[in-house]
């Protein structure tokens, strides 16, 4: 049987994969200190608390375990926090997955999959951005990828490491089964934000930026469902196995919908009016990203199931009304 190791398997999108390798029978170990992960996310597998940093732990689940694969999903994700915060980004993202990595090298360990963003290609010249767009990271959330990206490439170049890096677009949804979703303390992301608004969570949902590029003004992103991405990994995982080759994939579905849009669909996935305040711009949000993802349709065969943003709102919704009550196991 295939072991799969997932650094942050408590968090939202590991966990999802964690349920998704679960049902398929796979032998799994949840690697997570829990810092903005939940022990009840953990549907599957043992779960061990600890840092991906820890260089001494993970030697010896390495020895241990010995997994096939690691799923590294151990990472901060706000690109406004990552602002204010650089060091916090780099430390994290970066320099504790090269602990990580070099772990792995010393135990013999050669099947890697990074999570990894659209926010490595910045600013894009063109929209779809394909995996051959520069790399241009505006933001240190979107550096910190793009050095352990760099990291990847000299490291299977140098070892026997190989890697698959999927660079997520807007991740979305929750599980349809309503068991996990997305349960940050402090959610940046629109669609939670809004439906946290919806739920008098907050007095206002605000629209940052008004003035942007692009249809009606205001950022346009590309959403994937949760549960099409935590496909993307299985799909990436057995062709790493079987291949033995390196590769980057985008992971999106190749078209975008704006800040008003979403905000839209959100009212009426709700029912509820909530009230919308227009602001000035964030730093280091650019106008729009969307994905070309021909690439990973071609050679990964992954097919999409759930490319409808009413839907995943939906599922987004249930979980919400669900999580804040406290309905969780």
């Amino acid at each position: 049987m295939i072991r799969i190791m997932i650094t942050g398997g408590a968090g939202y999108i590991g966990s999802h994969v964690v349920k998704l390798l679960g049902q398929m029978g796979y032998d799994i170990l949840v690697y997570d200190n829990l810092c903005t992960g939940n022990k009840w996310a953990v549907l599957y597998g043992e779960l061990i608390q600890g840092d991906i940093g820890d260089e001494q732990l993970l030697d010896k689940i390495f020895q241990k375990f010995r997994p096939d694969v690691v799923m590294d999903f151990a990472a901060f994700i706000q690109v406004n926090e990552s602002v204010k915060d650089p060091i916090k980004y780099y430390y994290n993202n970066t320099a504790k997955t090269l602990i990580l990595l070099k772990s792995m090298v010393k135990n013999n360990i050669t099947n890697f999959i990074f999570s990894s963003t659209a926010a490595v290609y910045g600013i894009p010249k063109k929209i779809p951005v394909s995996e051959e767009h520069p790399l241009d990271p505006i933001n240190p959330y979107g550096q910190s990828k793009a050095f352990v990206e760099q990291i990847l490439k000299d490291l299977s170049n140098a070892t026997d490491l190989n890697y698959i890096s999927l660079r997520y677009f807007n991740v979305a949804g929750a599980d349809p089964e309503g068991k996990i979703g997305q349960a940050y303390k402090e959610s940046t992301h629109l669609i939670t934000r809004a439906l946290k608004t919806a739920n008098g969570e907050f007095e206002k949902l605000q629209i940052y930026g008004t003035d942007y590029p692009t249809k009606d003004g205001t950022c346009i992103r590309d959403y994937i469902y949760v549960m099409d991405l935590a496909d993307a990994h299985i799909l990436a995982m057995n062709y790493l196995l079987e291949t033995k080759k390196s590769n980057i994939f985008n992971c999106g579905y190749g078209h975008g919908y704006s800040v008003r849009e979403v905000i839209d669909i959100a009212k009426k996935v709700t029912g509820i009016d909530f009230p919308v305040e227009e602001t000035k711009r964030r730093e280091g949000d650019p106008p729009a990203l969307v994905a070309d993802s021909s690439k990973i349709k071609q050679q990964l065969n992954w097919k999409p199931k759930y490319d409808d943003l009413y839907f995943i709102i939906k599922t987004a919704w249930e979980w919400e009304k669900k999580y804040s009550h406290g309905n969780i196991r």
